[in-house]
């Protein structure tokens, strides 16, 4: 077995107790029936699919939702150990649970660390119990204060928490208050994500509201975020997350740095052997598939070189390790010119700074990553075309130094 190759395992959990308003992932509410087939389901695909795994060594697991603590420890306990059983799973690897205060007890929290599961991501969300009913959390601070302590005495030594800034009617201080009192938590991982409205959730009743906090607003709420937090020894490491030196999410790297992943379970997504694949987001479905041995594959596609050099710009410039031209010539033997140039324009406004080949966001840079990254984009499908329309470079092209804000496609890759 070749122990080079290391993969990471995403377990997709959509159960929960009552759907947030915020959330966009998929997930269902009152459907507990149908848990014991899923559970069927997921465990038989796992025992499946292990032959594919000779040759992989599993790094990393993480289990997300949903809310994989409202399904129940047990199960989860019962699908990791399939998983050391079927899938070479190293001692060494980071074990993620996602859960939420109001799921979770104390003897939960044992009982997953005792089957070797060693990290927790709690969704906490906000310091303020108004604002967390509001969000349809189910739970209060309080009671996330209590889970923290159980997991610490659970022997959990590496505890993430999700906090969410940008809410309605929220101001720097409301947000400030929340940031505060996480950090009294001590946790290794913090994620910030600002909000967005996505159609289909209740909050989108809040789209272009004057109650939403203004883009000004939001943005100096998210440099407070990064400058509080590396105050207090929680370096950024990519757009929305925060950690403690050695702390970085393990697993989620994998998508941002662009290591391979398996996915297990309704809505999961895979890459893997340079094919990316998504399961059908229905749980029904899903289980039925395993059962009778249907197709349970919805999205499926072999990535060509340009397509993997614009993930490569993409997802590495979410993060502060960016990217670099002979990076980027390995994957598609193709000089940058027209992305330099770009990038050299982002430098000169503040947005992205260098070191050697390497180029990567600043945090005023950050806050506007969809729209820069997008622009890169651009720059790239540019070049391709000058590659196969060489009489397209003579005439000169646009001007590098066009408007920023202009409209165009941006890419956007979903990640779980």
């Amino acid at each position: 077995m070749d122990t080079e190759k290391k993969l990471g395992v995403y377990v997709h959990i959509p159960f929960c107790a009552s759907r947030c308003a915020y959330c966009g992932f998929y997930s269902t509410a009152g459907k507990d029936r149908l848990m014991p087939d899923y559970q069927y389901a997921l465990l038989r695909h796992i025992k499946e699919y292990a032959p594919q795994l000779d040759g992989y060594v599993v790094d990393s697991v993480y289990f997300g939702g949903g809310t994989p603590s409202y399904y129940g420890s047990g199960r989860l306990v019962s699908l990791f150990n399939a998983l050391k059983k079927h899938g070479h799973v190293l001692r060494s690897a980071e074990v993620t649970a996602e859960v939420n205060p109001d799921s979770i007890t104390k003897e939960d929290v044992q009982a997953l660390y005792r089957a070797g599961f060693n990290r927790l991501s709690i969704g906490v969300q906000s310091a303020s119990d108004s604002v967390l009913k509001s969000l349809g959390r189910r739970h209060n601070f309080a009671r996330a204060e209590e889970a923290v302590l159980d997991a610490r005495e659970a022997g959990f030594k590496n505890i993430s928490i999700d906090l969410i800034y940008g809410l309605p009617s929220q101001k720097r201080d409301d947000w400030a208050d929340t940031l505060s009192r996480a950090l009294a938590l001590k946790p290794e991982h913090i994620s910030c994500y600002g909000l967005t409205i996505e159609e289909g959730t209740q909050l989108y009743v809040f789209k272009d509201s004057p109650f939403l906090p203004s883009d000004d607003e939001q943005a100096d709420m998210y440099l407070y975020t990064v400058d509080t937090l590396s105050r207090f020894g929680y370096k950024q490491y990519e757009v929305s997350n925060f950690a403690r030196r050695g702390f970085e999410s393990a697993h989620n790297l994998k998508y941002w740095l662009g290591g391979e992943y398996l996915g297990f379970g309704a809505a999961a997504h895979s890459f893997i052997g340079g094919r990316r694949y998504g399961i059908v987001s229905d749980l029904e479905r899903y289980s039925e598939g395993i059962l009778y041995d249907k197709s349970i594959i919805e999205t499926s596609e072999e990535l060509s070189d340009f397509e993997k050099a614009g993930e490569y710009l993409m997802l590495r410039l979410r993060t502060v390790y960016g990217i670099s031209e002979s990076e980027y010539y390995e994957i598609y033997h193709c000089d940058m010119d027209r992305i330099l140039s770009r990038l050299r324009y982002f430098e000169s406004n503040g947005w992205a700074e260098r070191n050697g080949d390497n180029w990567r966001f600043t945090p005023t840079g950050f806050l506007l990553s969809n729209t820069l990254i997008g622009q890169v984009l651009e720059e790239q499908m540019r070049q391709r075309s000058e590659i196969n329309k060489p009489w397209l470079k003579a005439s000169g092209g646009e001007d590098p130094q066009m408007t920023l804000f202009a409209s165009g496609e941006e890419r956007v890759l979903k990640l779980f």
